[in-house]
């Protein structure tokens, strides 16, 4: 063989591995993974558990496409229309607003949520056990659990006569403020309420909490809120006020959380994403509802307030943080 012809078969061999490579990178499915704000450690490493649980490796036959929110991003819309037009094989978001641009922006493409709020009532799925449509998702239903976010908090400040709640302006939060209330006046619970939108509301809220003395503070979940975990809980600190949260990742600096397992929901939803690329139908996937709850309690910050925390109390939390 000449070495113009050994040349020529080597690089067409080089050639056809590149393309070989390229086809295989192709043919891996592309999911696009859509919030509001920012993602964090807590959302993609369980979404990629779930991933792998159901047989899916990012970068071995999986691809993600991250498109996460923050000060310089592009309206949701936008970017669910952009990973629409990538195209991807199936979109996951987390938050009811990202699920809904996610569904504007297509009718056919899979969409996997998970969300606070009540997707039925949202117009996300037309019922939890058949969505119908290309949308299902995991539901972690928090305004359900406000009213004993509520008597967690009396349990843990009996003597409160004043409570602050806090919430933002989504509709999941504004849901969880309004089942709150409901349970105040059965409880005959004196309330002051704020509903913020921007990091100067929020202290302008601290400071009528403070100003009204407030005995303890009961904050919604929210995408808003949520992403200011370390503000709140170092205000609460700062001004001595007892709170109670919607995830544990308020907990490490707050007092107190009860919800759903935030990262246990964002896991099953990784599972259904790997069902739905194997081919199943969002149509026939029913919602899912929380596996797990968790009460945490921060031991250390209850001592910082001087409040007692009862055996009881104890007893009933999944972890204590001393």
């Amino acid at each position: 063989m000449s070495r113009r012809a050994f040349i020529t078969l080597a690089g067409g061999a080089v050639g056809w591995s590149a393309l070989a490579a390229h086809a295989q990178q192709q043919s891996m499915p592309v999911v696009g993974f859509l919030t509001i704000g920012p993602s964090t450690e807590r959302s993609i490493v369980p979404f990629r558990e779930g991933l792998a649980d159901a047989g899916y490796v990012q970068g071995r036959n999986l691809t993600v496409e991250y498109s996460t929110g923050g000060p310089q991003a592009a309206p949701i819309s936008s970017r669910a229309a952009s990973l629409v037009a990538r195209p991807v094989s199936a979109i996951f978001v987390i938050g009811t607003e990202a699920a809904l641009a996610a569904k504007a922006a297509t009718t056919s493409i899979p969409i996997v949520f998970v969300t606070g709020d009540d997707p039925v009532a949202r117009g996300l799925v037309a019922a939890l056990n058949k969505p119908g449509g290309n949308v299902t998702g995991v539901s972690f239903v928090s305004a359900a659990l406000a009213s004993k976010r509520l008597q967690l908090l009396r349990s843990l400040v009996p003597r409160a006569g004043l409570i602050g709640l806090l919430s933002d302006t989504s509709p999941e939060s504004r849901q969880q403020s309004s089942e709150a209330q409901v349970a105040a006046r059965s409880l005959a619970q004196q309330l002051i309420v704020h509903s913020v939108a921007t990091d100067d509301e929020i202290d302008a809220a601290f400071a009528d909490f403070v100003q009204r003395k407030a005995d303890a503070l009961l904050i919604a979940g929210g995408p808003f809120l949520f992403g200011r975990g370390s503000r709140l809980a170092t205000l609460a600190e700062r001004h001595a006020i007892p709170a109670i949260y919607t995830f544990r990742n308020f907990a490490p600096g707050g007092l107190i959380s009860y919800g759903a397992n935030f990262s246990d929901t964002v896991h099953q939803g990784g599972i259904y994403i790997g069902r739905v690329l194997r081919g199943e139908k969002p149509a026939n996937l029913p919602v899912l509802q929380p596996t797990k709850f968790e009460l945490v309690i921060n031991a250390k910050t209850a001592k910082a307030l001087g409040l007692e925390l009862s055996p009881t109390l104890l007893a009933l939390a999944d972890e204590v943080i001393e």
